[in-house]
């Protein structure tokens, strides 16, 4: 918080910035995308190569997120003209809808392994209700629900179906024109039964059974376990939301669909770091 802000002379945001972008944010994300990969990749440049790293970010950006042709794209001796290329996409960002930016970020997410982790602080830090998880934006304002997926997707790089089970469900939560939370709950669903199977390398094996592998040779709380089967038993009993969930009886929302995000993947934390 600012001096001003903190004696008053100016307000301060309390209110989760959802389906908007500030002025502030806009700015902000925007000098992220020309510090850390226009001017990063012209700084990159080697000499005598043709096409730079800014230039081939421009004619993807091209083909692959505006889908314009290719001869729009401002060339001068076999390179890109990054200044007019610059100026192009700079017009089109301060005039674009706040979901279009938030498209284009998280498209240029995946040039720059920082580019993310930077914008997470901007976005923190002005309020809005989006964060990069795993290089997508998913509405979780939360940073202790973000780090209990992150920190499950790391821990999963040994076990590739827990892995794919949460980036799916992932995806599914944070499609912004068409999600998908009934699916994205059962891809978390699956993920915990995957880490099951592995623990007790039993392709049928339930999590109560791999509850109990584990305690073989690792004291589980017993207040810990109840909740923990409960939960899976929430979710896999003839009444629970999986029985729901296929009959379509019950609607499943955002907020049923990101608990279960959340409490999956805290809950395949807890079992890999037990192992």
């Amino acid at each position: 918080m600012k001096f001003s802000q903190r004696i008053g002379k100016h307000p301060f945001k309390t209110i989760i910035e959802k389906e908007s972008i500030s002025p502030e944010l806009r700015n902000s994300l925007w000098t992220v995308m020309h510090e850390f990969i226009i001017d990063l990749y012209e700084r990159q440049t080697p000499y005598n190569k043709k096409l730079t790293p800014a230039s081939e970010f421009f004619k993807d950006l091209w083909i692959f997120f505006y889908k314009k042709p290719i001869d729009n794209l401002p060339w001068s001796y076999g390179k890109v003209e990054i200044e007019n290329a610059t100026s192009i996409v700079r017009d089109w960002f301060f005039k674009a809808e706040w979901y279009e930016i938030f498209d284009l970020i998280e498209f240029t997410s995946k040039y720059e392994t920082s580019f993310s982790e930077v914008c997470n602080g901007f976005l923190k830090e002005e309020m809005s209700a989006y964060r990069f998880v795993n290089n997508q934006l998913v509405e979780i304002t939360s940073d202790e629900e973000i780090a209990e997926i992150e920190q499950a997707i790391k821990k999963t790089d040994k076990f590739a179906p827990v892995r794919t089970h949460l980036e799916t469900s992932i995806k599914l939560l944070s499609d912004k024109r068409k999600p998908d939370y009934r699916n994205s709950v059962k891809e978390s669903i699956s993920a915990v039964e995957a880490i099951a199977k592995i623990i007790t390398q039993n392709v049928k094996a339930t999590l109560g059974q791999a509850l109990n592998e584990i305690e073989k040779k690792h004291s589980i709380p017993n207040s810990l376990k109840s909740s923990f089967s409960a939960l899976y038993g929430y979710t896999s009993d003839t009444s629970g939301i999986r029985h729901s969930l296929l009959d379509n009886s019950v609607p499943v929302g955002q907020e049923e669909a990101r608990f279960m995000l959340v409490a999956c993947s805290a809950f395949i934390n807890y079992l890999i770091s037990k192992l």
